[in-house]
């Protein structure tokens, strides 16, 4: 019985030693132990279920949250400062006529496609310029002064190319546009007259380009879908490529990478190209009312440039123009090359 009594007592001290070491609550827990001797059995001392720091929603708690009202900002992300007055400049670059000795084909139609951009960077607050038929050389220089400009007063600058295409050997943004001349410039160029090494007062500030022409001459028939999963749009008997095959030159510059320790910016960082056209492929246009890309472009812009940022409109002129049809056969996507750290949002008109 001793050993029993023993054993009793040594359960009970280990089962009622308090789990704090506060001087308080011992004496409160183990005082009455030490004076009843005659206890045999001791209560054991749980400790106290803490709330979870994460609460499980419930239907009050969802029900009582306030909710924002109307259209929500993505406020995680940062956006472009676009706030300036004018916003910036855009280059249009016009080519319709082509001389016989480039074997191209005049581009009927791309007049209207000039006319619809002008008109709607001028009500994106940019100050527009449009050169119209140029060769090689007169493209390069017109891009040349454009960088020695000065933009530090301005938030973005734009080049719009319009002209026949065709794939060439690139490392970084794929195609080429065609001079008058018939000599190509090969976009990767185009672009890096403005990027953040060649012209310093756009660096941090985004820099758009968009190119009406073909990525190659491979024609895209398409595959079949269930019918509830597009609305077809048929182009017309007017519709025409600017396509030309592609080029055995890759025409590139000379870079070579050197690593730099100072805090910098990637030099393409900034930079979104959008293409009319999957690279490869040829990309169409009406001779009566313009483009299918520069179109819809357009219409895209002046219907949500007030509520949407450049990229989700891009998604949506993807959208459509893969929708239409030419000769019933045919079909276009166009695509883009984003190399922006932000959100861009055009200045419009209240």
């Amino acid at each position: 019985m001793a050993k029993t009594k023993e054993l009793s007592k040594d359960t009970t001290n280990k089962n009622c030693r308090p789990a704090t070491s506060a001087g308080r609550l011992q004496s409160a827990i183990a005082s009455p132990m030490d004076v009843d001797k005659n206890i045999k059995y001791a209560v054991r001392v749980h400790p106290i279920p803490r709330p979870s720091t994460t609460p499980t929603p419930s239907p009050e708690r969802e029900y009582m949250r306030q909710r924002p009202h109307g259209r929500i900002r993505r406020d995680s992300i940062q956006s472009y400062k676009m706030d300036a007055s004018p916003c910036g400049h855009c280059l249009i670059i016009n080519n319709v006529e082509f001389e016989p000795e480039s074997e191209l084909s005049n581009r009927k139609g791309s007049n209207i496609d000039c006319d619809k951009l002008e008109s709607r960077f001028k009500a994106l607050n940019f100050i527009v310029e449009v050169r119209t038929n140029l060769k090689q050389r007169q493209i390069k220089h017109e891009l040349s002064s454009l960088c020695k400009k000065d933009h530090s007063q301005y938030d973005c600058c734009v080049v719009i190319m319009l002209s026949h295409g065709t794939e060439v050997s690139h490392n970084r943004f794929p195609g080429a546009v065609y001079g008058v001349d018939g000599q190509h410039v090969p976009v990767q160029h185009i672009t890096n007259y403005l990027n953040g090494k060649h012209c310093p007062s756009l660096q941090g500030k985004p820099k758009l380009f968009f190119i009406q022409a073909c990525g190659g001459g491979e024609r895209d028939t398409g595959f079949e879908v269930s019918p509830d999963e597009v609305e077809p749009s048929h182009g017309g008997a007017d519709d025409q490529t600017d396509a030309i095959p592609m080029s055995s030159s890759s025409d590139s510059l000379s870079m070579s990478d050197e690593p730099d320790a100072r805090v910098t910016l990637p030099t393409p960082s900034d930079i979104l190209v959008s293409y009319s056209t999957f690279p490869g492929y040829v990309s169409w246009r009406d001779t009566q009312s313009g483009s299918w890309y520069v179109e819809t472009l357009d219409g895209i812009l002046e219907e949500n440039a007030a509520s949407d940022d450049l990229v989700t409109m891009l998604m949506m002129v993807n959208h459509e123009v893969s929708q239409n049809s030419a000769k019933g056969l045919y079909k276009q996507m166009p695509g883009s090359f984003n190399f922006l750290r932000k959100l861009l949002y055009f200045q419009t008109q209240a």
